[in-house]
């Protein structure tokens, strides 16, 4: 398995004082997206890690808006770090 090579964006100082902030939550759910993303690959048929994966892109995804509403520059920020696509409009 490839181990993970997403370089830490927050430091363990605000890792333990704010591990319930949003930004810290979006960076925790995308280092296991690509953990996953990364077994998907050799494992195409596991279909309970598909379902894992939908799960917590969709936890993400209400984080990301949530903070997009609220607080726009603390949004743009975490995007540019974790080099995440902006959403499509519908």
């Amino acid at each position: 398995m490839i181990k993970n090579s997403l370089i830490s964006v927050i430091t363990q100082e605000e890792k333990e004082e704010n591990s319930g902030s949003v930004e810290f939550q979006v960076f925790h759910f995308t280092s296991k997206i690509q953990r996953l993303t990364s077994h998907l690959e050799l494992h195409k048929r596991d279909f309970l890690s598909q379902r894992g994966l939908r799960i917590i892109l969709g936890k993400r995804q209400r984080l990301l808006t949530y903070l997009s509403k609220k607080k726009k520059v603390r949004y743009k920020k975490l995007m540019d770090q974790l080099y995440i696509r902006e959403p499509k409009n519908r």
